[in-house]
């Protein structure tokens, strides 16, 4: 029996397929969902049968459409600002992931939901999908890091016009603004997803986590402290079975076959 209420997980070929799956309530972020990423993120995840995850929502209406209104609306400043340092905490363990987070975006992808998807290390949205942080028409603001990692990702304007019209911008649009990766067709969604997932899976499972954390890390450093922070993950790589396994392979014209070591 699962441990999960909320959320599914589907392990195959090293790639866990992990929905949300409320569709009734468009798989909005409430306690018990927020919980259950936790464990997810902390646990199972980590397992060595997984080398890459694709989060989605179940449905085609909703990746997720934003927190629980209700649960919004009784709280107090004491307990919002919990609120916020909580989802901040479970946003940072997604973006810090040392495997390859994926989202693969159906749908309504709004408030709570747009800031989970910006966690994430890349984003693959399907044709229908709408991107939106409108917590200003509720009186609030972005509390799960939207205001901070929506202007690092698209620049400071094209979020502040998001944030501060709490209108929806198509799939499309986020496709040229560089908030998701690519846009597909709805049932292409989860296949490309994997393709991707595949793709990464191929290289050195340390190269990658190395390059999650020198891109995630770097980001808020200088220029010339970022640059050295790359040195030293450089330099670890070096330091791996597989950097040696790769580079062989290279010369003796095969495959690779990478261990994580």
């Amino acid at each position: 029996m699962s441990e999960f209420k909320i959320l599914k997980i589907e392990v195959e070929n090293q790639i866990a397929l992990l929905t949300i799956s409320q569709p009734k309530v468009l798989n909005a972020l409430n306690e018990t969902t927020m919980e259950e990423l936790e464990s997810a993120f902390c646990n199972r995840l980590k397992e060595a049968d997984v080398g890459a995850i694709i989060l989605t929502g179940a449905g085609e209406k909703a990746f997720v459409a934003g927190a629980d209104i209700k649960e919004l609306a009784q709280l107090n400043p004491l307990d919002a600002r919990l609120k916020a340092l909580r989802g901040h905490a479970l946003l940072e363990v997604i973006e810090g992931f040392p495997k390859p987070v994926i989202a693969a975006i159906n749908g309504y992808c709004l408030g709570g939901g747009c800031e989970l998807a910006l966690a994430c290390h890349l984003r693959i949205a399907s044709e229908n999908a709408q991107f939106g942080l409108p917590e200003v028409k509720l009186g609030l603001i972005p509390g799960y890091g939207g205001t901070q990692r929506l202007p690092r990702l698209v620049g400071k304007g094209r979020a502040m016009e998001m944030i501060l019209s709490g209108e929806s911008i198509s799939a499309q649009e986020a496709a040229r603004i560089g908030l998701v990766n690519r846009v597909v067709s709805r049932e292409n969604l989860i296949p490309k997803c994997r393709e991707l997932a595949e793709r990464i899976l191929r290289n050195a499972p340390l190269a990658v986590r190395y390059s999650i954390e020198a891109v995630n890390t770097g980001l808020e450093m200088s220029l010339q402290e970022a640059t050295r922070l790359e040195a030293s993950f450089f330099g670890l790589s070096c330091a791996t079975e597989d950097m040696r396994e790769g580079t062989r392979a290279f010369t003796e014209k095969r495959k690779p076959q990478f261990k994580g070591r």
